[in-house]
């Protein structure tokens, strides 16, 4: 059943909001993906934080424009669909793992900001650290130091009060 005009201006009103919000945009040809393929892709984008649309290309196109993603605009041909998402690390690597088990979705492109991506970059992307691993890291960085800074100061008062205990017994 064809797309009403209504139905194709909501469409575009939506992905257009939804480019305008994110921080990367990332452009997939998904040829002949199974329902339950498609559906778990779904599922590991919506873990990995990201909006993850199949769309008409014409479609695309039109909710591209006015976006700082009006550039990948020519990579919306043949089966496309678009994945967004305000971290671009998790996005990477969820498309990249799934890409490497599954044939059958190939990505193509997209863009970070208004820098272009390809592949070899997208890749590189997928390869650092999450945002919620850096967090991590530097919960890690900040509460090392002050373990050892307890450390430190709790020694000379537990050996003063080792000798002390030691003196006492000595004299008792």
């Amino acid at each position: 059943m064809p797309m009403t005009r209504a139905q194709k201006t909501a469409q575009i009103e939506q992905v257009n909001a939804t480019l305008k919000d994110a921080g990367i945009a990332l452009v997939v040809h998904n040829n002949g993906l199974t329902v339950a393929q498609m559906s778990e892709l779904r599922r590991k984008m919506r873990e990995a934080g990201a909006d993850f649309k199949v769309s008409k290309n014409r479609l695309a196109k039109l909710a591209a424009k006015d976006t700082q993603y009006e550039a990948i605009s020519d990579l919306f041909k043949g089966p496309s669909a678009i994945a967004t998402s305000k971290d671009p690390v998790s996005v990477s690597k969820g498309l990249v793992d799934f890409a490497k088990t599954n044939e059958k979705l190939v990505i193509i492109g997209g863009a970070y900001g208004d820098k272009k991506l390809d592949l070899k970059a997208i890749e590189a992307l997928s390869k650092l650290p999450s945002l919620n691993e850096l967090r991590g890291k530097i919960v890690g960085m900040l509460v090392t130091p002050a373990t050892r800074i307890a450390c430190v100061l709790s020694a000379p008062a537990g050996g003063l009060a080792r000798v002390i205990a030691a003196k006492s017994r000595k004299e008792g």
